[in-house]
């Protein structure tokens, strides 16, 4: 799979300009076309990466083309509840994730 970002990296959301922490990655677009329709207006390409994204300062994540996404050059902190679920530690800004997964 050719993907540009990573689990544990932090990136900005380049049209809605929030920012985020990547969970997770498909390697082509899994949702429905029913959904994909609704909240894919810009309507980004199904078979490039598509991220499950935790947005920071959110109770809610989101699924996000990879044509939408930047890589956060900051070192913050997520601020996510199931941050825990997912990542067990962070260093120069990336996380680490857990054995969960």
């Amino acid at each position: 799979m050719n993907v540009k970002f990573f689990i544990g990296q932090q990136i900005e959301h380049k049209r809605f300009n929030y920012r985020g922490l990547i969970y997770d990655v498909d390697s082509e677009f899994r949702g429905t076309e029913e959904w994909y329709q609704k909240m894919a207006t810009s309507l980004p390409p199904k078979n490039e990466p598509w991220y499950h994204v935790l947005v920071h300062g959110a109770d809610h994540t989101t699924y996000v083309a990879e044509q939408n996404l930047a890589a956060y050059k900051g070192k913050e902190f997520i601020d996510h509840p199931l941050l825990p679920n997912f990542f067990n530690g962070f260093s120069s800004g990336a996380y680490s994730p857990t054995n969960k997964q």
